[in-house]
């Protein structure tokens, strides 16, 4: 095997990145067999089928690949929002459970992937925030996936019936007309102005 082919493609490796086998495709000209042979020394782990990480160290151990690098890379894409059941603890309605759970609204993939021993639940949805999520989007979320939850159903819809007409009328509307599912919008049209 060619080390100077190898010493090349390790050289643009940083320790913490995740790749896809594409994004190393530039710096050989025998890739599979160099990804062999770099995965076997230790320089980078296969986390799924064309996808890598390149470990990162600390005092504790190594590091695992970070959420968003890793989604990002796998959908080859950064329009997403990875999210969890355990967001909507911030409400302040009871909810208490933690879940084990990483969800990720995406455009292009649907289904449940394990990516680096992680198990991510992709959901295709037209529409979610980028960033800044706000409480008016968790609490409509939370009503879209009410029934994923261990907390009491009908518990939760008091306490967002009551959150909801505390929080301002005219950015919760808008949260709901923009992402609630058909359950989640005929439950706030019960007791706000929605269609």
């Amino acid at each position: 095997m060619s080390t100077t082919t190898v010493g090349e493609l390790k050289r643009h490796l940083r320790a913490g990145k995740t790749y896809r086998r594409a994004d190393l495709a530039p710096w050989s000209k025998s890739l599979d067999r160099h990804l062999k042979f770099l995965v076997d020394e230790g320089s980078l782990k296969k986390l799924r089928t064309s996808l890598y990480y390149c470990p990162k160290q600390s005092v504790f151990g190594e590091v695992p690949a970070d959420d968003h690098d890793l989604v990002r890379t796998f959908l080859k894409d950064d329009r997403f929002l990875l999210t969890s059941p355990n967001a909507y603890n911030v409400l302040g309605l009871g909810t208490t459970q933690l879940y084990n759970r990483r969800v990720v609204y995406n455009h292009k993939r649907h289904g449940e992937f394990e990516l680096g021993g992680r198990t991510y639940d992709f959901r295709l949805k037209h529409h979610f925030p980028k960033k800044n999520v706000t409480e008016e989007f968790l609490l409509v979320d939370m009503m879209n996936n009410l029934n994923e939850l261990a907390e009491d159903q009908e518990e939760l819809r008091a306490r967002t019936r009551e959150k909801a007409q505390s929080m301002n009328p005219v950015r919760l509307k808008r949260a709901v007309h923009k992402f609630a599912g058909a359950s989640a919008k005929k439950f706030f049209s019960e007791f706000l102005n929605v269609r």
